[in-house]
């Protein structure tokens, strides 16, 4: 899963996005209220860490700006969905300033200084929260996954994922139902920064087969990769 920081303080928004890539997830940053949007437009992710004091402008008016977006149709391009998950992060603490945050559309609402694992908590409940499931717990046919832990079970017996594995496994159940592209499961795996090798999605697909058994992940030929919604 992708996640765009936007922090202007540098030493915050390396810490941040050391412990997010700690966890497995691709991290993405941005300083500014335009270089943000553009990102947004840009690109696809899946939460958004936003601060509110920033060099051009309040975070806030970026939130209000993301919110009143349409949604954008099937196969649009350019436009950020009205619906990604944010999590605003500053050292505003008085209660009216946290009223305001997430009245204006925020899912959630740190003080800095923040605990790095309540922060990695309260990331995966509005994650919860946009896939539309209250259980902390996967389950698919005989494999449970342990978001919280990063654990995976299969038929009752753990099972090792890398990184990217995880990554792949996550992108893929959020989206369930739905074939995910290449481009949009290279987009969950990699930041702006990050190298890509030619054939590494077909590896992790391929990794995640054999250890969780082929019919966990389908192949539509030419267009991508979907999970089925239903459970077995």
């Amino acid at each position: 899963m992708r996640v765009l920081i936007v922090e202007d303080d540098p030493g915050i928004a390396g810490g941040l996005a050391a412990v997010l890539r700690g966890a497995g997830y691709a991290v993405d940053h941005c300083a500014s209220l335009a270089h943000a949007w553009a990102a947004l437009r840009s690109e696809s992710f899946d939460l958004l860490l936003l601060d509110l004091g920033l060099p051009d402008g309040d975070g806030a008016d970026l939130l209000q700006r993301l919110r009143r977006q349409p949604a954008p149709a099937a196969g649009e391009t350019g436009l950020p969905h009205p619906d990604l998950p944010v999590l605003i992060m500053t050292a505003r603490d008085a209660v009216p300033d946290r009223i305001a945050g997430l009245d204006k559309g925020a899912d959630d609402y740190l003080v800095k200084p923040f605990d790095a694992d309540e922060l990695l908590a309260r990331m995966r409940v509005a994650l919860r929260r946009s896939a539309g499931r209250a259980n902390p717990l996967i389950r698919l046919a005989d494999v449970e996954i342990d978001p919280a832990a990063r654990t995976v079970r299969r038929a009752g017996q753990p099972v090792e994922l890398r990184a990217k594995e995880w990554a792949v496994l996550l992108s893929l159940w959020q989206a369930r139902g739905q074939v995910l592209g290449r481009a949009r499961l290279e987009q969950a795996l990699y930041g702006f920064d990050e190298g890509l090798e030619s054939n590494a999605l077909e590896v992790h697909i391929h990794h995640l087969r054999r250890k969780l058994g082929d019919g966990l992940i389908k192949t539509v030929r030419g267009v991508g990769y979907f999970m089925p919604q239903e459970k077995a």
